[in-house]
This record gives structure tokens, sequence and C-alpha cells, in this order.
């Protein structure tokens, strides 16, 4: 019979490109205001990284890792398996997991990588904690990490989109626990693929190879940039965020005043505070950073849980719920009691 283990998060680690991006900024680029932006989104500034900078997606990632692993109190040759979640890899292929692999000198362990946009890291560390659960793995590192800025359309056409996104990266190590009752306690997925278009970026891909790109590219055509039908995702963005953290807490039969620290995906400040009132939630039970970073899709929860960890908003005992919701439709939960 396999040993069931748990899995905790070990060390956490962030890294944001230094170049800010204010809303008075993006106001120069197409017509938009602060204020417009701050009312429909939560969102002051964002980071991008700079047109003359070689970083990336992964490179990016390989930061918040290394962070990571040393306040885990590992070495990198102690990790056992990557899963790195992006929607933005530096390649169509390979997945950036193994580009993170090869820069920072980690050997021959699996590498895998996830596409689940903005429920990307929620699903990694389902991922994650399911191979250590098994005894398969004992540290395993999970990445989310986004390059955002070099696809968006920096122009009026664009800015409904466009003035959400900014770039980052967020990683943790997942180790095994032997205490049952602690660590993840639960993780949550679901899709519906109905929706799939509703936020997405349909090309280039294998429907529009590099012949035709060539061919007939045309600055204007929406497909090369992301789309969303803002309305639409909000709406369901609220009813999903809901169910999923309502079936985390049945699951471990607790209720929504027993969530010490809920970190939901920084998609947008409104949605955050329609969950916290609908659960109830005080300021201090929520985390938010949005109006700093923007969204950073797979990376925003990393992101958030490590500054929430930094600034001694989470500490040994709490009940922490992730949640997000995103492109797909995917959402998902996981309840942690912090070690």
């Amino acid at each position: 019979m396999i040993k069931k283990y748990s899995s905790k998060i070990s060390g956490l680690g962030k890294y944001l490109p230094e170049n800010k991006v204010t809303n008075d900024h993006l106001s120069t680029l197409m017509d938009t205001s602060h204020d417009w932006i701050v009312e429909r989104t939560g969102i002051e500034e964002r980071r991008f990284i700079a047109k003359d900078s070689t970083e990336g997606t992964a490179s990016m990632g390989v930061k918040a890792a290394q962070q990571a692993i040393d306040r885990a109190g590992i070495s990198k040759d102690d990790i056992d398996l990557i899963v790195f979640a992006t929607l933005s890899p530096d390649y169509y292929f390979p997945g950036s997991g193994v580009l993170v692999q090869d820069l920072m000198g980690i050997g021959t362990c699996p590498a895998l990588d996830v596409r689940n946009q903005c429920s990307g890291f929620i699903y990694a560390l389902s991922v994650a904690n399911q191979y250590i659960c098994t005894g398969t793995y004992k540290n395993v590192l999970v990445i989310g990490s986004e390059h955002h800025s070099g696809g968006l359309d920096l122009t009026t056409r664009g800015r409904t989109v466009s003035v959400i996104f900014g770039d980052g990266a967020g990683a943790a190590v997942v180790s095994r626990h032997e205490n049952p009752e602690e660590g993840v306690l639960s993780t949550h997925l679901h899709s519906e693929g109905k929706h799939a278009k509703e936020l997405s970026l349909i090309g280039p891909s294998t429907k529009k190879w590099v012949h035709e790109v060539f061919e007939n590219y045309d600055p204007n055509d929406p497909d090369y940039h992301p789309y969303m039908n803002g309305q639409l995702v909000f709406k369901n963005a609220v009813v999903r965020f809901s169910e999923v953290i309502g079936e985390a807490l049945t699951k471990n039969n607790l209720k929504p005043s027993d969530i010490d620290m809920l970190i939901p995906h920084q998609a947008n400040l409104r949605i955050a505070q329609f969950v916290q009132k609908k659960f109830g939630l005080q300021d201090d039970q929520v985390y938010n950073n949005i109006m700093r970073y923007g969204n950073t899709t797979a990376a925003s929860i990393p992101i958030a849980t490590c500054e929430a960890w930094e600034e001694g908003k989470i500490n040994s005992g709490d009940h922490v719920m992730l949640a997000a919701f995103g492109s797909g439709f995917t959402w998902g939960s996981s309840l942690i009691k912090w070690v």
C-alpha cells in the first residue's frame, strides 16, 4: 500500500521587473486615464520587462525559484520535479520548464509545463501535491511566470485588455510533510470549455502557420492580441470563485470565518471585493496586490502569497485559501494549513 504523505509549501519566492508602468504613462499611449483604469480594475501600476532587456518568462522564473529554494533550506539538487505554469512561454516549444532546468543547472529530473492561464498555479500546485502525497517525489519546484507586455496592443483599440496585465514571476517549493492534518489539505479543479474563446489569444497558432503569417500579416487583425469578453468573464468569475472556495471549506469541514488569509488570483480588484463581501471576510483576511502589479496571470497567486508571508500576514497554523478563475474557463482552489 502506498504511504500517504501531506505536502507543504516550504519556500516562496517572487520576482518583478524593475520597470514600473503607471496608468498615467499608459494614457500617453492610448485614450485612457488613471481614474478610468482604477475604477474598472483597481490597478494603479504594473511592471513591464524593459524593451532593451534580455529577460523573459523562464529567466524571471529562475530568479523567483532561486529565492524559494534558498528559503526552503534546500539546494537545486534536491528538486525532484519542476512544474512551470504560464500562458506566455519563451518559445512555442519546448516549454519553459526545461529552460529553467538548464538555466539553474538542475540535473535530469522531469520538467513539465501547465497551460491553465490564470488558474495555472493552482493546477500546478495540485500536480505537485499529488506527486508528493503518493510518495513519488519529495521536493517539487512550482513556478508561475508571465511575460505579457510583449504581446499587448498598447493602443486605444486594445485598452480594455492591455491596461490589466503585467509581467512577473512567483515560485514555491512544495515538500513532503509527515502530518496529513497540516500542509495542503485539498485542491479543487474545474473547467468549462464552451467559453474558451471568451478569453483567448487565437493566433498565431497551428491554424496560422508561419508562411501564412508572413504572407497575410495584418497588424490590425484582432487575433494577434488577447481578447476578453469582460462582462461575461466577470459574471462567471464571481460565481466560480465563490463555488470553489465553498467547495474547499465543505471538504475540510470549515466555515468562512475559519479562513485566516484568502489569496485570490489578482484579476480585478472588484472581483476580489465581491468575493470578500460574500464570505463576510475582513480586510485583514484578504490579500490583494493588483494595484501594484496588475494581473500577472499564473504568477499572481505565488507573488501575492510570497508577499503576504514576507509581511507576516501568514503564520504557522493559519488556514490559507488560494483561489483562481481564468481563461478556459478554468478555476480552482487550494486550502492550506500553513506549516
